[in-house]
């Protein structure tokens, strides 16, 4: 009999944990969400087989009633507020360190510029573009368009 009702109460609540992880951090209908649903359904039968109609009434009562107060909780409270992305990055391309190049000055592309990539002008690394032209790695380029943090550069030919 203890057996029994131990049996019951683990399968209903893995089963509700489950159903709440589905509903909060995993999006869609997954399998998490399935089998948190079956274990609840088989704890339920389980309670109806082993311990009684009037016992199995009290344990689908109550689940179901764990089960909204779960849910509502995990919705209406801030439970899940330390998981939730809060910051946004507000920063752009070459904006943390302020570059200090002139239309003309030659470096070199480090990757490929197809057309947007990264090219070495003064020791320092630059996000770059063409003019829409593909660049590959080690190319000579120089800087023909400087326009607020955006430089554009051509093969040097």
């Amino acid at each position: 009999m203890l057996l029994d009702w131990l049996t019951v109460v683990l399968l209903i609540g893995i089963g509700l944990v489950l159903i709440v992880v589905e509903l909060i951090f995993v999006p869609g209908v997954t399998i998490v969400g399935i089998l948190g649903f079956i274990l609840v359904a088989v704890g339920i039968w389980i309670s109806y087989a082993a311990l009684g109609t009037e016992t199995g009434h009290l344990v689908l009562a109550g689940s179901v009633l764990a089960g909204g107060i779960a849910l509502f909780y995990s919705f209406r409270s801030e439970a899940w507020s330390r998981f939730a992305l809060k910051d946004s990055n507000k920063s752009r391309v070459n904006e943390e360190t302020p570059h200090l190049l002139e239309v003309g000055e030659e470096g070199i592309t480090v990757s490929a510029l197809r057309p947007q990539g990264t090219a070495i002008f003064k020791e320092r690394r630059h996000e770059v573009q063409t003019t829409g032209t593909f660049l590959p790695p080690n190319t000579p380029v120089r800087i023909i368009k400087i326009v607020a943090n955006k430089i554009t550069v051509e093969a040097i030919t």
